[in-house]
């Protein structure tokens, strides 16, 4: 028996929607990245980028647990002397939400060219509206 493995050739991508409204970040993160992956698929293959397309929508309604809202800090650095901004995550949902999701999502995800790769099949939209309906999505509930 042979051992399958997956080429680009052969890869069948759909498109999921996912509603973050009223969810946990770390929930809806993880499960984004595992479809990101392929992973949810029988044809998954590490070292190819056979995951499927994601829409996150309502990303300003997501939950986080405890008091992560007032101590979660998110860094940026400008590359220059005194250039760090920290933010704390209660900013970032009202100012960033898209950001703080993705950032959450790309976390999870392999780091290098595949992970690059895999983070473009990514559409996180700050409210209930997204551009793709020609795709016919179909809906995830977590």
């Amino acid at each position: 028996m042979k051992t399958f493995m997956q080429t680009k050739e052969t890869i069948k991508r759909d498109w999921f929607v996912i509603d973050a409204e009223g969810l946990p970040l770390g929930r809806v993160a993880t499960k984004v990245a595992h479809i990101l992956r392929g992973k949810h698929k029988a044809t998954f293959t590490p070292h190819v980028d056979c995951g499927d397309f994601v829409i996150v929508i309502n990303a300003e309604k997501v939950n986080l647990t405890g008091n992560k809202l007032q101590n979660k800090m998110y860094y940026n650095h400008s590359g220059h002397p005194g250039g760090l901004r920290k933010r704390n995550a209660e900013t970032m949902i009202e100012s960033y939400p898209v950001e703080m999701v993705e950032r959450a999502i790309k976390g999870m995800l392999p780091k290098g060219r595949l992970g690059r790769k895999t983070f473009t099949k990514l559409f996180v939209y700050a409210g209930p509206d997204h551009k793709h309906e020609a795709q016919q999505p179909t809906k995830i509930t977590l």
